[in-house]
């Protein structure tokens, strides 16, 4: 229960708050983009099984590979892309932390 608590916490309350801090102009956005970054789990579905209880998702789906994870790095480097590449590397943190919980 706490692993569900932990995981889901980190993937909606802690963007809100990084939003609404962080970017209290624009929250809203920046939420929505936090939000939205969750489509990179689409990539689950194309794992045989698609869900497995103990697998980490980190370097096993392509999407949350090691090579995507550097792209999302090299996409802070540009104004255009800086939000979504933080919320795309926060996901990724998030489920990094679920590979150990």
């Amino acid at each position: 229960m706490s692993k569900f608590i932990v995981h889901y916490s980190l993937h909606f309350i802690i963007p809100f708050l990084i939003a609404y801090v962080f970017f209290r102009k624009n929250w809203k956005t920046v939420y929505l983009i936090f939000i939205c970054s969750m489509l990179v789990d689409l990539d689950h579905l194309l794992a045989n099984p698609i869900f497995q209880k103990n697998r980490c998702s980190i370097n096993f789906h392509p999407l949350h590979s090691y090579v995507a994870i550097g792209i999302y790095f090299a996409g802070i480097l540009f104004k255009k892309t800086r939000i979504l590449a933080f919320a795309l590397l926060f996901h990724m943190l998030t489920d990094f932390i679920d590979c150990y919980l």
